[in-house]
Formats: C-alpha cells, sequence, structure tokens
C-alpha cells in the first residue's frame, strides 16, 4: 500500500505536527516580567542614570539648560532642593515639564527619583 496518497497524507501529518510550537511569554515578551524596584534607591546606581539618559544631555555644565544642570551630585540636589527635579519631571504645575517636548518619564524611573528624594536626597 505505498500509494501516492498515502505518502502524501503521511508527509502532511509530519508537515503539520513539526510546524506546531509552544509559546513561551518570557521568550516572547522578555521584558514584560521585569521588577520595578523604587523603594531602594541610590544616587549613583538609579538616580544619576536616569539622570544622564533624559536630562544631561540639555542640562550640563557646557549647556546649562534653564540654569540647571545634572552632571553632578551637587549640581542635582541645586535641583532636589528648590522643588525643581521633581516638579519637572512629574509634569506638575508651574513648572517647565521635562523632557521638553516629550513625554513624562517612565512611572518607575518617576519612582525612583521620588523615593529617592523622600529619603533625602543622599550621596549614596
Amino acid at each position: 500500500m505505498n500509494n501516492p496518497f498515502k505518502i502524501a497524507i503521511v508527509s502532511l501529518g509530519i508537515a503539520f505536527l513539526s510546524s506546531c510550537y509552544y509559546d513561551n511569554e518570557e521568550e516572547l515578551y522578555p521584558n514584560t516580567n521585569l521588577l520595578c524596584d523604587s523603594v531602594v534607591v541610590s544616587y549613583k546606581t538609579d538616580v544619576d542614570p536616569i539622570l544622564q539618559n533624559y536630562c544631561v544631555g540639555c542640562h550640563n555644565a557646557n549647556n546649562p539648560g534653564g540654569g540647571y544642570v545634572y552632571d553632578t551630585y551637587a549640581d542635582t540636589k541645586n535641583s532636589v532642593d528648590d522643588g525643581t527635579l521633581l516638579g519637572v519631571t512629574n509634569h506638575y504645575t508651574g513648572f517647565s515639564s521635562m523632557p521638553k517636548g516629550g513625554s513624562k518619564l517612565p512611572a518607575c524611573e518617576l519612582g525612583k527619583i521620588r523615593n529617592w528624594i523622600s529619603e533625602g536626597a543622599l550621596n549614596n
């Protein structure tokens, strides 16, 4: 019984079974399960990288946009002490929303900045 019809059916069955696969959510969407730890934060490991990524391009010693600089902890602390950093990043009324012309920072990063400030904005 080696007829072409039987061979075609077996071939289609093998092709159908070999084309099935198991979708693993972690492989398909690798960043969906990342947790944001905005509770335990430090300037060096959490806040400074955010500022370097979003702020320093326009707010540095060579180009102090709006008079604010985020190159160093001391520069950043000035902005914390007068309430500017929290106001501009959270788009509070009365502050110029930053990044200029952009969306608010992601909630995780805003939480890190907020918690760092509420913990005393330490140089850690």
